[in-house]
């Protein structure tokens, strides 16, 4: 899935230094690609691994959320990223190694069951980053509104090529996988609700609950709610899921 740009409403990034960008050869990475892709093939393959073997897309789940949140920890471990080279160049291909894995699995079943292939994969992201970005790649898109399209106007570009690719999506809130952890399911939600006019008001607070200024304190409030609560055998992780549930039935 492309993450929607504008689900978490970050402040717009500084551009990026490029001068020191390493360069990629298309050709060796593609080749470097298709022996990983032959390699997984070997493994899943008769004479191969008997585990690999019996692998399905439900039994990789489990694997493929304990490598993105492997990729997390090395990204958010004290030092950058850029302190992390060789954990995060490793994290970061076990997640690849998944997205092949899975895609090895389906190859075994023909198209009318549903079955594809990496190449697969690869034409449908590549397809989609090029139509969701017309302001880069489409010269008609970028003679009207220019290079440097206005914030609003790719939102609502991008809330459009939603709608055309996806037209069974018709309430706010489609789209937001319930299965996220509950703050990022929460924050997606809010999001959305913004967007349309959703967002719900204010409750009363009692003179003393100061709002916080920044994430530090943001972290310090939510940990101390979330000491109250098991403190008091309270589940905080569902507490907030039900409620942000309630509040997408309530406005879906």
């Amino acid at each position: 899935m492309v993450n929607d740009p504008v689900a978490a409403e970050p402040e717009a990034p500084e551009v990026p230094d490029t001068t020191a960008v390493q360069t990629v050869k298309p050709g060796e990475a593609a080749d470097k690609f298709a022996e990983l892709v032959r390699v997984m093939d070997q493994l899943r393959s008769p004479g191969g691994c008997a585990w690999d073997a019996r692998q399905t897309h439900e039994s990789l789940l489990k694997y493929l959320v304990e490598e993105t949140y492997e990729v997390i920890e090395a990204v958010e471990s004290q030092g950058s990223p850029a302190a992390h080279r060789a954990e995060l160049v490793e994290e970061l291909g076990d997640v690849l190694l998944q997205v092949i894995f899975h895609a090895r699995v389906a190859q075994e079943r023909s198209e009318s069951d549903g079955g594809f292939t990496v190449e697969d994969v690869l034409d449908a992201i590549t397809a989609k980053l090029v139509r969701r970005h017309p302001q880069v790649f489409a010269q008609n898109y970028r003679d009207t509104l220019g290079t440097q399209a206005s914030d609003a106007a790719l939102h609502a570009r991008w809330e459009d090529l939603k709608k055309q690719e996806k037209p069974e999506r018709s309430g706010p809130f489609d789209g937001v996988p319930p299965g996220l952890p509950a703050l990022q399911y929460t924050e997606k939600i809010l999001a959305k609700a913004r967007r349309h006019g959703l967002e719900p008001a204010a409750p009363v607070v009692s003179a003393d609950v100061v709002p916080p200024g920044s994430e530090e304190e943001l972290g310090e409030q939510l940990f101390e709610l979330v000491r109250q609560a098991t403190a008091a055998g309270l589940d905080p992780e569902r507490a907030l899921r039900t409620t942000t549930h309630q509040f997408r039935r309530n406005h879906g």
